[in-house]
């Protein structure tokens, strides 16, 4: 798998097409896209043009794409998969990944009955078959992981989640060493048009988000642009990548398709590459959540990850959080003060 693909979350209509031919000319050999981006059909458009026209073969690129979460169920896996092969134009794709470890209908209820290693049992039979030559899983928790890793007759072959350089999930990096599973990082230059997806309270969905620092103005990311002479994203890139991370970043613009590739023409060495994965915050700069399954059984996320995660750095949030110490204090001097005084007696 090439270690920088082209992320095409939110790339749609024609612009995916032309994205597409974009980045091939770029020198991108790795198109990232899933069922939940809606584009499938334009990267197979894409990509059968430019087999037709000799520019590159099928065996030249790899092709990720990604179940959702009313696809991953192992009754259903195997037809989701057929159908992106359709709207892909291909007889298999390089890499299938589970989406979202949580399974749900089509309407959205909750499959509370499908765990996670009932999903990895589903994707292990489309591995069987041919239909993707390697597997993975996105979004998934360290202890789902570990779950899986204990029951599996295929290997995971890759994790994709959030990672950048505020959020640089060392523990997962760790577990995923250990079981030579490959890390892919998306949002690694802070994901800016995650504020165009909008709520259905006509809100921005991840508006908590908004006061987040921009990564890219880091002072030890403008200290290494100025050494190397490369720009903010390029060193963010390059130093993920040197950490032995796979990124994805997304454009649609020309010019800074061909920048989140030029990479290669330097070396930024282990003391520079520990200096920016040492960058990360007290308070862990998590982008994304996901709040139709906030109450599902298989949701990655923990209640206290929600509660710190939903709330801008603001004074509001510094009361909120004191407040809900403070109350969670109390309450655990009083449910135990019975038990303390029954023991005195």
């Amino acid at each position: 798998m090439p270690s920088v693909g082209l992320g095409t979350w939110q790339m749609t209509g024609e612009d995916a097409n032309t994205v597409i031919r974009d980045a091939v000319d770029a020198g991108y050999r790795h198109i990232d896209t899933a069922t939940l981006y809606q584009n499938e059909i334009q990267i197979g458009d894409a990509l059968a043009d430019l087999f037709a026209e000799g520019k590159i073969k099928r065996e030249d690129i790899f092709i990720t794409t990604k179940a959702f979460c009313h696809e991953i169920a192992p009754n259903v896996v195997e037809s989701s998969l057929r159908n992106s092969l359709k709207r892909l134009r291909l007889d298999h794709v390089d890499l299938y990944l589970a989406h979202i470890p949580a399974a749900t209908n089509d309407d959205g209820t909750y499959r509370t009955d499908v765990k996670v290693e009932d999903i990895w049992k589903g994707f292990e039979n489309l591995y069987n078959h041919g239909l993707t030559r390697s597997i993975g899983v996105s979004n998934f928790s360290n202890s789902q992981l570990e779950r899986i890793i204990k029951i599996q007759t295929v290997p995971v072959h890759v994790s994709q989640l959030e990672l950048h350089l505020y959020l640089p999930q060392k523990a997962h990096r760790a577990l995923c060493k250990k079981h030579n599973i490959v890390v892919t990082a998306y949002s690694t230059l802070g994901s800016p048009g995650r504020m165009n997806v909008i709520s259905s309270t006509g809100k921005p969905l991840f508006e908590y988000t908004k006061d987040e620092p921009n990564e890219m103005e880091d002072e030890a990311v403008i200290k290494l642009a100025k050494k190397y002479n490369k720009t903010p994203a390029q060193i963010l890139l390059r130093g993920t990548v040197e950490m032995g991370i796979s990124v994805i970043p997304k454009s649609t613009n020309k010019l800074r398709l061909r920048e989140n590739i030029d990479i290669f023409d330097f070396i930024m060495g282990r003391d520079d590459v520990n200096l920016l994965d040492a960058r990360s915050k007290e308070k862990q700069a998590r982008l994304f959540w996901w709040p139709s399954i906030n109450e599902h059984p298989e949701d990655p996320l923990t209640f206290v990850q929600h509660f710190l995660f939903c709330f801008p750095r603001s004074s509001v949030f510094k009361v909120r959080l004191l407040a809900v110490t403070f109350c969670s204090a109390i309450m655990f001097y009083l449910l135990r003060l019975p038990f303390y005084n029954l023991s005195l007696n």
